[in-house]
């Protein structure tokens, strides 16, 4: 199985921490140059000395907030402008706030599109053409489970993740014949800032401890645990390299086997 990424230049989006930096840090032990690209200086400064260098690797960071997609455009030109070359593109962002459907605002839609699909389609368009000449291109979106099936109380999410994922099997279909794959990875129940905001928002909605809440998420794995960043960044990894070249348009749940849909 040929899972090498060495020559490749990868650019991973909200990759300071999280769910960003395990799938950069599983990307760059590959062997992949990886650019990490957040709106925090100070934590991408810190991550990027975690990051696997002993293949040679030439690793980087581009700032910018995703909430203004003029900053991520002006940001990737500049970039472009110096004679990069990308193979792999990782879509990753934060999610929206938390809320039922009919209590958000019409600013929050826009600001959730913003965030994720606009800035995916800037990225995405400015990428394309080195990705064409090299004969090899990988484009990883990294949404929610709710693609599948929709979770209470994330209604701007559920939303913005659903037309992500049109979008995605859309450009799968128009850039296949160049040798470029398009697929969504869907993180269940998984330790992050964004998981421990979740639990305590709900904590304090419904009067029971996190402890509690916890428990009885995590009966309805069945795996029986919540997933962890290393998890999840390994089959982002995979989904970059040359022997997942047959894999396209697909969305990926990686959640302890929790969805109940097919």
């Amino acid at each position: 199985m040929n899972l090498d990424l060495k020559g490749k230049t990868a650019i991973v989006c909200g990759s300071s921490q999280g769910l960003g930096f395990e799938s950069a840090s599983k990307i760059a032990a590959m062997g992949a140059n990886v650019i990490l690209f957040s709106r925090n200086e100070e934590k991408l400064k810190t991550a990027l000395t975690r990051l696997d260098n002993s293949k040679g690797q030439k690793h980087s960071y581009l700032i910018a907030d995703f909430n203004y997609p003029d900053q991520v455009r002006e940001a990737i030109e500049a970039f472009l402008k110096e004679g990069a070359s990308v193979q792999i593109l990782v879509n990753n962002s934060g999610g929206p706030k938390g809320g039922p459907l009919l209590e958000a605002t019409e600013s929050e839609f826009i600001e959730a599109i913003h965030r994720h699909l606009i800035c995916s389609h800037i990225l995405v368009k400015a990428l394309i053409p080195s990705m064409k000449a090299s004969g090899f291109g990988r484009i990883i979106n990294i949404i929610s489970t709710s693609v599948k099936q929709p979770i209470a109380g994330l209604g701007v999410s559920n939303t913005t993740r659903g037309a992500m994922a049109s979008w995605s099997k859309t450009l799968a279909a128009e850039v296949g014949p160049f040798g470029i794959t398009v697929n969504n990875v869907l993180p269940g129940y998984t330790r992050t800032a964004r998981y421990d905001q979740l639990m305590h928002a709900s904590s304090l909605k419904t009067g029971k401890p996190v402890e509690e809440l916890e428990k009885a998420m995590i009966e309805s794995i069945p795996l029986r645990r919540v997933g962890n960043a290393a998890d999840f960044g390994a089959v982002v990894a995979f989904l970059c390299s040359p022997s997942a070249g047959y894999i396209s348009g697909t969305n990926i749940p990686v959640d302890g086997g929790r969805l109940l849909c097919l």
